[in-house]
């Protein structure tokens, strides 16, 4: 049974925020992902790694409500949130970044965080309404860009902005939300190494009282960021521990290099 907090939220006993069982996802004969029991602590940075193909990115659609699991269930703070759509589940306090940016090139970061900001509001995305009123939102979204760096471009447009800084950006974007769980698909994809430790220093920042999941393929970030791992195989969890124990575990230098440690 899931223990009272205040203000209404609950979590589960052992103090996770985000728990899975026996989740498991088929299409069309092929099993994505296969009986996962996932748990993850409230407060943590948890971290989903795997090779190519091991399910990260369906368990990161069933987690957020992109898709609908064949069996298993999803809890969040106590709550069965099992086949909610994503927009029911971002309202209960979960944002979510993408790998592939989907930013509007014409619109500059302050505009992307009013429309963002509004869009939490009564009057939902209207595009338009008066610029009197989306300026109502104008502080809060300054004090975002500050948060992820990007004050002093918060009037340029999108397009013109560096690949790192529209991921910084996104990431913006899911803070104006202020969730409670936040998910990140790929945070470091594609950077360069500069901007790779920017994001390890701004996702260690951002993290501060809320939960982060998130996936990746670097090592690096991975053993600079997460409280825990979770490593995927053909859709099963291989192993789980602190990022220690993972990267020393035979079965995981298995999966990566197809030989075992010292084989």
């Amino acid at each position: 049974m899931a223990e009272h907090r205040p203000g209404g939220a609950t979590a589960e006993p052992n103090g996770a925020l985000l728990t899975t069982r026996g989740l498991t996802k088929v299409f069309r004969g092929f099993t994505a992902v296969s009986g996962v029991d996932l748990d993850v602590a409230e407060g943590s940075i948890h971290a989903l790694v795997g090779p190519n193909g091991a399910g990260k990115t369906t368990l990161f659609n069933l987690l957020t409500g992109f898709l609908a699991p064949t069996s298993g269930t999803v809890g969040l703070a106590g709550k069965d949130i099992t086949g909610l759509p994503p927009e029911r589940i971002a309202h209960l306090g979960v944002a979510r970044s993408f790998q592939i940016t989907s930013l509007f090139d014409q619109l500059t970061p302050v505009e992307h965080l009013q429309l963002a900001l509004q869009g939490r509001t009564s009057q939902g995305l209207k595009f338009w309404r008066s610029d009197k009123l989306m300026a109502a939102f104008g502080d809060r979204a300054q004090e975002l860009l500050e948060q992820v760096g990007l004050a002093e471009h918060a009037d340029e447009p999108a397009g013109l902005l560096s690949y790192g800084r529209k991921r910084a950006l996104e990431l913006a974007l899911a803070l104006a939300l202020d969730p409670r769980l936040l998910l990140l698909d790929e945070p470091t994809a594609g950077m360069g190494i500069e901007d790779v430790q920017r994001t390890i220093d701004l996702v260690r920042k951002v993290s501060a009282g809320r939960t982060v999941v998130f996936v990746d393929h670097n090592m690096h970030v991975v053993g600079s960021l997460a409280d825990r791992v979770t490593v995927l195989q053909s859709g099963r969890v291989l192993a789980e521990g602190s990022y220690d124990e993972v990267r020393s575990d035979e079965r995981v230098v298995t999966a990566y290099l197809g030989e075992p440690a010292g084989g």
